[in-house]
């Protein structure tokens, strides 16, 4: 998995600002890897993992804009929803959608038309914004 945090002392750091001569230390961490962690050991309270409506797979660049968008307005409708934190095999975000209970799935976008799989069911539906909005409502 890699590490969850790093840091160390670097030297002559805000030599790069022009302050010369100036050490430095710093910590860093990695909330992606935390997040994964504290799920994969299930230290998530049960009421946090109930929350999520519908889980967007997360397929890098090309679908994340067009994926928090709807999210946000999923959001203003007071409707749970979230991204996959990684650009991870598809599988293992689907598992990680049955584990926490997360009912819907958004596979694919296209355009403003989403492909959503019911994860109780099997149930795979193509939806609009307003179709999503009603389903995800109910």
């Amino acid at each position: 998995m890699g590490s969850i945090g790093g840091g160390g002392r670097y030297d002559d750091l805000t030599g790069i600002f022009g302050l010369k001569d100036m050490s430095g230390v710093g910590i860093s961490f990695g909330l992606d890897r935390i997040y994964l962690v504290l799920e994969e050991l299930n230290l998530f309270p049960q009421t946090v993992s109930i929350a999520t409506k519908v889980l967007f797979l997360n397929f890098g660049e090309s679908q994340t804009f067009d994926a928090m968008k709807t999210i946000t307005l999923l959001r203003n409708q007071n409707i749970k929803a979230e991204m996959y934190p990684d650009n991870a095999k598809i599988d293992k975000q689907f598992k990680h959608a049955e584990r926490r209970g997360i009912p819907f799935v958004v596979k694919e976008i296209i355009g403003m038309n989403f492909m959503v799989k019911d994860i109780q069911t099997g149930e795979q539906m193509q939806l609009n914004s307003e179709e999503l909005i009603h389903k995800l409502s109910e």
